[in-house]
């Protein structure tokens, strides 16, 4: 047997990078009298020091570091390059697990950053958090107050950041949230998913599934002011080799006012239709009767609020990947230009106690579809190791049941019931 010698290309791998040899060392005459030491520099009197601004405890989420581990990915190989040395010197098979798709996008993520030729999900993944910080930050500036970020994570892989406001000065509760999941889904809900996905493989017990999505709930304290929801999400499956199996976009954004301002729903549903409008002419019709169809309480006999759009199950069959990602995006950056200037309009207008009690009943209604209809709702409570805080985060902090309540005829209560029993042409 020829003696073992290690590959060119393998012994340039386990050399360290620059950064890390030995640096050149200093010479005794290297500190001179007009180059001291910070250790030797002498304190400032406490009197003479300008006071120091208070520190912002989320200024690291805010405005995140750039990352040192690209810089250290050699070093971390060597025990692993060590190990494949041993192997093919003494002949042994080093028997390991496939790695999961969470373990391969942590490694893509580390060595090589997210670009335009990352996996899809590592893309959305990006999108939703930076879009999660412009929609935090212009919230922030609407309300005066600062939201509490909440960071977790799945043991299964994957996690989120969950961004609240409670007892705001105009949002009583909102919640900005993005989740990032990986797991198994076992067989029923892989059959029941092939209704709407037949790429989805019938003959496996399971499959790793990856699921991220922005979803975002606000709750003004002015009954005047609408409230609004917004949810953009995309899924996929991949089989025993990580390669992708199925994959589709889901999500929407409605507006839920207790009084109807013509204007408004006017404005809002004119934003949406033109992100719509860029990438196909049929798909605000589409997809606003879907999200009249889809948030309704079916039990009480009328919408949640004045609709916009939603969607759900969008793959290769309606575009291509590409495509859809594009209006995905185009469609939650129409948020901010669709809310802001209804929120800054409604936000400090007088209002009544009778009209608080109003927005206390609508928003028992809003209660009773997220909780008795809402796909996301159900399928976030079943998924394993599912974050209860977190998909609940939609819920108003305060609301109102009365028994057989019946608004004055003539009323402005009366209008909107009307308007949610029989749902309007906006634009």
């Amino acid at each position: 047997m020829p003696p073992f010698r290690p590959s060119l290309r393998l012994t340039h791998a386990l050399e360290l990078p620059a950064s890390s040899r030995a640096q050149r060392t200093l010479h005794p005459n290297f500190f001179t009298t007009r180059q001291v030491p910070a250790f030797f520099t002498p304190r400032r009197c406490m009197s003479d020091s300008p006071p120091k601004a208070r520190p912002d405890p989320l200024e690291e989420w805010r405005n995140p570091k750039p990352s040192k581990w690209p810089n250290r990915i050699r070093l971390l190989m060597l025990p692993f390059l060590g190990a494949i040395v041993y192997s093919m010197y003494t002949d042994d098979t080093i028997k390991t697990e496939a790695p999961t798709i969470a373990e391969k996008d942590s490694i893509l993520k580390r060595e090589n950053g997210i670009s335009e030729q990352s996996p899809m999900r590592l893309r959305m993944e990006q999108f939703i958090k930076q879009h999660q910080k412009q929609i935090v930050a212009e919230l922030e500036k609407v309300d005066g107050q600062r939201f509490i970020v909440d960071t977790w994570e799945r043991p299964e892989g994957g996690g989120g950041i969950s961004c609240v406001l409670q007892d705001g000065n105009v949002f009583e509760k909102a919640g900005v949230n993005i989740s990032v999941v990986y797991g198994r889904l076992p067989r029923p809900a892989i059959m029941k998913m092939r209704a709407n996905h037949k790429a989805l493989d019938p003959d496996v017990e399971s499959l790793e599934f990856f699921a991220s999505g922005l979803s975002m709930v606000l709750h003004p304290k002015n009954p005047l002011a609408p409230t609004v929801h917004l949810n953009y999400r995309y899924f996929e499956t991949a089989d025993e080799q990580g390669n992708t199996n199925a994959w589709w976009y889901g999500g929407g954004c409605d507006l839920t006012p207790s009084y109807l301002f013509d204007e408004d729903a006017i404005h809002f549903h004119k934003t949406i239709k033109a992100a719509c409008d860029k990438h196909d002419k049929a798909y605000y019709p589409r997809f606003k009767k879907w999200c009249d169809q889809y948030f309704n309480n079916t039990h009480r006999g009328e919408t949640r609020g004045v609709g916009g759009i939603f969607f759900d199950d969008l793959d290769h069959t309606e575009k291509d990947q590409e495509q859809l990602f594009s209006f995905v995006q185009d469609c939650l950056s129409a948020f901010l230009p669709s809310y802001i200037p209804i929120i800054n309009r409604r936000k400090d207008m007088p209002f009544t106690e009778e009209q608080k009690q109003w927005q206390q009943l609508r928003r028992g209604r809003y209660v009773e579809f997220n909780l008795v209809h809402d796909r996301g709702t159900a399928f976030g409570l079943q998924t394993p190791g599912a974050r209860v805080e977190s998909i609940l985060m939609s819920l108003p902090l305060t609301a109102r049941w009365q028994y057989m309540h019946a608004p004055e005829k003539g009323s402005r209560e009366e209008r909107l019931l009307e308007v949610l029993k029989n749902p309007r042409e906006w634009v």
